[in-house]
């Protein structure tokens, strides 16, 4: 019996087909999935499906002039649904908050880094951990697709300019070397992931750069009606990745932004096991940024998420939230 004819609630031997992009990066996340799933007891064998996604084929525009990052997981999901894979795996970032009726997020994995990553071409100057934006000579074209990067990095540096760049990680340094833009930002934890280190590269701290909701973070979606791999995936469950990510994603979700509104959320746990949450929410060009933070209990994160979302929204333009 395959598992694509399983009854709910049983669990068959055949692999697990886990469907995934193509890129180097989620691959490597695939295969660190299967990798502790093949240590949970009972667990069948698993195979990567990879499906080809309409984020992935359109190189040439903005995301947001295409549908935005829900593209990435569009064809998986159609997938899933159609019982032709079990799971997917995705970088959680890249996730719609509301999922299509039928498919949960089954299982939230360890988080990576969340922190960005600024990487100096050879016309910046040394990196200073102390003052990383210093480095950027007056006027530096900086190479990156995400609204959310440039809008921080214009509210901190209005001399800079941006341009758009997409691509995967390589492609992203490719572009880099050849001149196309003086500095670039990538996200740590796909370079760790990839074990890419880069020489002119420094870490902004999420008081500079408040990182994208559940940067680091791959999440697994399943159907809703599978207990029995829910009940599987539970076992590598990561607790405190989900909390953080729940209240991050509920600030996207309460803020309602298209994919052309600089958004950024990040959330951690103090060491007496309070959540922490601080949310930033901008113009595209820098010019008015807001930016917020709260503390509560993890138990309570999608509600802190969402207060700190509906507050945000209440206070900014509404020419942040246009388009």
């Amino acid at each position: 019996m395959n598992t694509s004819d399983a009854v709910p609630g049983a669990l068959s031997h055949a692999p697990l087909r886990a469907g995934t992009r193509g890129s180097p990066l989620a691959l490597v996340q695939t295969r660190g999935f299967l990798h502790l799933l093949a240590a949970v007891p009972n667990a069948p064998p698993g195979q990567e499906v990879i499906v080809a996604t309409t984020g992935d084929a359109v190189q040439d525009r903005p995301l947001a002039d295409i549908g935005g990052k829900g593209l990435f997981a569009k064809e998986i999901h159609e997938a899933l649904l159609d019982r032709r894979i079990d799971c997917a795996v995705h970088s959680l970032k890249d996730l719609e908050t509301e999922l299509p009726a039928g498919i949960v997020l089954g299982c939230v994995l360890t988080r990576e880094d969340a922190r960005d990553v600024l990487i100096l071409g050879d016309s910046c100057g040394a990196p200073d951990p102390a003052d990383p934006l210093a480095a950027l000579p007056r006027g530096a074209l900086v190479g990156t697709s995400s609204v959310r990067r440039q809008a921080q990095l214009l509210h901190l540096r209005p001399d800079l300019r941006v341009s758009s760049i997409r691509g995967n990680v390589q492609t992203r340094l490719r572009k880099l070397r050849e001149g196309i833009c003086q500095a670039s930002l990538l996200a740590l934890a796909g370079l760790n992931r990839l074990g890419v280190e880069i020489a002119g590269a420094v870490t902004l701290d999420p008081a500079i750069m408040v990182p994208s909701a559940a940067q680091g973070v791959v999440g697994i979606t399943v159907r809703a009606d599978d207990a029995a791999l829910l009940d599987l995936l539970a076992a590598i469950e990561d607790p405190t990745s989900r909390a953080t990510a729940t209240a991050e994603r509920a600030v996207l979700a309460a803020l309602d932004g298209s994919c052309r509104t600089p958004i950024g959320a990040y959330a951690r746990l103090l060491a007496d096991d309070s959540l922490t949450l601080t949310a930033v929410v901008a113009r595209a060009d820098g010019s008015y940024l807001l930016k917020r933070s709260v503390t509560g209990h993890p138990t309570d994160a999608l509600r802190i998420g969402a207060d700190l979302g509906a507050g945000l929204r209440a206070d900014a333009p509404a020419d942040v939230f246009a388009g």
